[in-house]
């Protein structure tokens, strides 16, 4: 079986320590090409969660922003909100990353966390609002989920 790079599927359960840490799951690191130099970019996902990217699929999302003109003000504001809690990052030798303050407030962090793989990035729960925001998507009219659906090619 081959290892897709800078894939990450499944989910994890982990504790925030007093510091701030959090280990990225060692399937996670498996799979970091190396040219991502065994560094990852922390931001607010659009959900209350920790949006974490490989440096490399990042440096791919700065180059799409970029090309948003800043004359749009809804476009100022989302560039904005995307990237000014953005903090590179590399991960210890014991596989952890330091989170911040502020996105450790954002997503509600505490002790316990949910580490989720989403294909191109990771994403770090509060499993208390992550089942919040599930139960909440569960009202979603089913006939999206088809629609959505058609779009993938198996």
């Amino acid at each position: 079986m081959t290892t897709n790079l800078n894939t990450f599927t499944g989910e994890f359960s982990y504790t925030v320590d007093t510091k701030g840490r959090v280990n990225i799951p060692a399937k996670f690191r498996k799979v970091l090409s190396a040219d991502n130099e065994d560094t990852f970019v922390i931001t607010r996902g659009m959900d209350p969660c920790v949006w974490v990217y490989p440096v490399v699929v990042w440096q791919k999302i700065e180059n799409d922003l970029k090309n948003l003109s800043s004359l749009s003000a809804i476009n100022r504001t989302f560039v904005r909100n995307t990237v000014r809690y953005a903090t590179p990052l590399i991960y210890d030798g014991q596989g952890r990353i330091q989170l911040t303050t502020n996105l450790i407030n954002y997503a509600g962090l505490d002790k316990k966390t949910l580490i989720i793989g989403m294909v191109n990035k990771i994403e770090i729960w509060n499993p208390e609002r992550l089942k919040e925001i599930d139960k909440k998507n569960m009202k979603i009219d089913s006939t999206a989920y088809d629609d959505l659906a058609e779009k993938i090619i198996i």
